[in-house]
């Protein structure tokens, strides 16, 4: 899909019709039609346009939303889920229209089993709350996409972030979720012992599927004890690839890093004029260490050891929760200092993930298409995975410059699919990736439509998404 065009898909008028009429009489004032609401339910922060449902029902808990689904299974209306509406790739978009089911309001959260660490939530719960929730047990969860999301949406787009270097993505952190079925029945994907032999990996299914095979309505998540000491710091190189070789050695090395994020030369300026920082105008790594003390000062003796072999400059530690919270604040307005940075553009956040050994050669490439093609395109990055993140600055009224910007995606995914990597190591697919699936996957495309057709035979759960009957 190129940045201009957007797929729709047939409408079911009549059954849209009927299914509105039916909830309205069972919902009542949870049932809203207001355009502007509707227009709040199709935002994405991203280039593509929105595509409005044709109504939204805000549910507060399981039996609701088996509910809407039962009516619009019976009437082959569509269903959109929402959370937070964070989505990069047009996933909460209706391209047939249907119904939007928010689970905002489903945020309670339902047992904390701090001697098992794991706690079971609703899916409207956020990260933050979660965490400000867990901060008296000494637990915390560990996820960080930047966004302040739904852990629903989370789990439903295989979320990562900055400590996915140490703790895993959402795949390695749900251990089960109860999960709304296309045609209104519920599942739980798996019991809450960390581990199982028994049947295939439902859990593991769902995780990642973007809504298109069910809705989240529960989940339990792995807790994690808060460490005794965590130092952050910055080391700035002379070039980024100094910096990738420098991530890389430290991976070799089994150096337990919790967090290491990439900044190019342009990205550091952005944040120093946004952020009002001062760090040197060259490529930098935001840096975490978690442990105790003592093994703390080994990672970080032994991470200056790695980093002074590739130019990597004094490194400043900090350990105050305050100074912590301020360096990664910066990196999280990082989308806010590029807007900032070219007024009146639309950012582009895309990413791609390669085999960390191949790291400093994708982004040396990607960085020569940005020079060639005379982009505005800062790159930061989850190094530690070989996950990075490139976002264009683009005027969309200049059709030169979209039709770059266009030439730019189609060459990073190949590029990094050519590397035996992935087309998106945490944004998830939507709409705007489903063409790269099938280059990625081969046949693998072929069994994943597969599933779809088996479990959601009309094409109702997010159709449009990540994969369809004849990907």
């Amino acid at each position: 899909m190129a940045l201009s065009d957007l797929e729709v898909l047939e409408r079911n008028e009549d059954g849209i019709a009927t299914a509105i009429s039916i909830l309205k009489q069972r919902f009542g004032e949870k049932l809203k039609t207001s355009q502007a609401l509707r227009e709040q339910h199709a935002h994405t922060t991203t280039y593509i346009p929105s595509q409005l449902p044709d109504a939204v029902v805000f549910a507060t808990c399981t039996e609701d939303v088996q509910e809407v689904v039962r009516v619009c299974a019976e009437h082959k209306v569509p269903v959109i889920p929402f959370g937070t509406g964070t989505s990069l790739e047009g996933g909460v978009n209706a391209p047939a229209g249907g119904i939007s089911i928010d689970v905002n309001e489903m945020n309670q959260i339902i047992a904390v089993n701090a001697e098992d660490l794991d706690v079971v939530i609703q899916p409207g719960v956020t990260r933050e709350a979660l965490n400000d929730y867990l901060r008296d047990t000494g637990l915390f969860f560990p996820i960080d996409p930047g966004a302040n999301a739904s852990l629903g949406g989370m789990a439903a787009t295989r979320a990562s972030g900055t400590n996915a270097v140490r703790y895993g993505t959402m795949r390695e952190n749900v251990v089960s979720m109860r999960v709304v079925l296309p045609d209104g029945r519920t599942i739980k994907t798996a019991a809450r012992t960390r581990k199982s032999s028994a049947g295939y990996d439902l859990t593991r299914l769902m995780v990642g599927s973007e809504g298109t095979l069910g809705i989240i309505t529960e989940l339990t998540l792995r807790l994690y004890g808060i460490p005794d000491r965590i130092s952050a710091g910055v080391c700035q190189f002379e070039t980024v690839e100094d910096a990738c070789n420098t991530t890389i050695l430290a991976m070799q090395t089994g150096l337990p890093l919790a967090r290491i994020e990439l900044l190019d030369t342009l990205q550091v300026k952005m944040i120093n004029s946004y952020s009002g920082l001062d760090y040197e105008p060259r490529p930098a790594l935001f840096l975490e260490f978690h442990g105790t003390e003592s093994g703390v000062e080994e990672q970080i003796a032994l991470f200056n050891e790695i980093a002074s072999e590739y130019g990597g400059g004094d490194i400043q530690w900090v350990d105050t929760m305050e100074a912590r919270n301020k360096l990664w604040k910066a990196r999280h307005d990082a989308y806010f200092a590029m807007l900032a940075w070219r007024p009146g553009c639309q950012g582009i956040a895309t990413d791609a993930c390669v085999p960390i050994s191949r790291l400093a050669d994708c982004i040396a490439e990607t960085q020569k298409d940005v020079e060639e093609l005379d982009l505005v395109a800062p790159i930061i990055g989850h190094v530690g995975d070989g996950n990075f993140h490139v976002s264009l600055m683009i005027m969309m009224d200049d059709k030169d410059e979209v039709a770059r910007a266009e030439t730019f995606i189609e060459r990073l995914n190949s590029r990094a699919i050519a590397m035996e990597g992935t087309c998106t190591g945490e944004h998830g697919i939507g709409q705007g990736k489903r063409r790269f699936i099938r280059l990625e996957h081969g046949a693998g495309a072929d069994v994943m439509s597969a599933v779809k057709r088996a479990i959601d035979p009309d094409n109702i759960m997010n159709p449009g998404k990540v994969v369809g009957f004849d990907d």
